[in-house]
């Protein structure tokens, strides 16, 4: 068990201000309203769970955050930057720089080592880790030289986790990390994420259809029909070694 973070003991802004934040994707003559007004804040350092069934808004919020859409209505802050009203070079400087993004399929580079496909983000970053530190941090040191091909579905995530944080973000956003894991290879992913929340501050947003996963986060938002309709934090965090489904 581990305690959780408490959101008072940072003082500065939230990471994160997301306010009445509505998505409507045109589809025909029928409107999809994926985000009905939803206002959040995320602080430094939390590690933040969003539950809920598919099509329950959680990928479209999570991509707005990140600056890879942007919402139909309302208003989004990193730090003191509106992402919604900054022009598209300002939000590939934000996605470069302050965030990093893990996704269900491990879109890695089949003709690249492991190593050198964490190197790729590296060189265009501002103050990136070396590939060897960001490797290490998620317990691949002795595979860092092998392809794709050779490496696990787990250990391809984890791949995917070090590329991810060896810009040193600020936020790491994941969407299903361990959606196509099975329990084995997704418990060492998730070791990896606690890791890095851990050792590097990290703010951490995972999205999952997973509720056991909930166990691991200072705080579980749920989602439903665009809307939050839950907003709990847990007592104590469970180490992701002990987390069952």
């Amino acid at each position: 068990m581990q305690t959780v973070k408490d959101p008072q003991m940072d003082n500065g802004l939230p990471v994160f201000r997301a306010q009445g934040v509505t998505k409507i994707y045109p589809m025909g003559e029928v409107q999809v309203h994926a985000l009905r007004g939803v206002d959040l804040d995320l602080v430094r350092g939390e590690f933040l769970v969003l539950l809920g069934h598919s099509g329950s808004g959680k990928s479209t919020l999570l991509n707005i955050l990140g600056g890879l859409d942007t919402p139909t209505a309302g208003r989004v802050f990193y730090l003191d930057q509106e992402l919604t009203t900054a022009e598209e070079s300002e939000l590939t400087r934000y996605r470069r720089r302050s965030v990093g993004f893990v996704f269900q399929f491990y879109n890695l580079i089949p003709s690249l080592t492991a190593r050198e496909n964490v190197e790729l983000v590296t060189e265009i970053s501002r103050n990136p880790m070396t590939p060897e530190r960001a490797l290490d941090l998620v317990g691949l040191s002795e595979r860092m030289d092998h392809f794709p091909a050779q490496l696990s579905g787990g250990e391809q995530q984890r791949v995917a986790i070090a590329r991810a944080i060896a810009k040193q973000p600020d936020v790491l956003l994941c969407d299903e990390p361990t959606g196509a894991l099975d329990i084995t290879s997704g418990v060492v992913v998730l070791e990896a994420l606690e890791h890095v929340n851990d050792e590097l501050d990290t703010t951490l947003a995972v999205i999952t259809h997973n509720a056991a996963i909930a166990a691991m986060a200072d705080r579980v938002l749920t989602l439903a029909d665009g809307q939050i309709v839950g907003d709990r934090r847990n007592e104590t965090r469970v180490a992701a070694k002990e987390i069952q489904w």
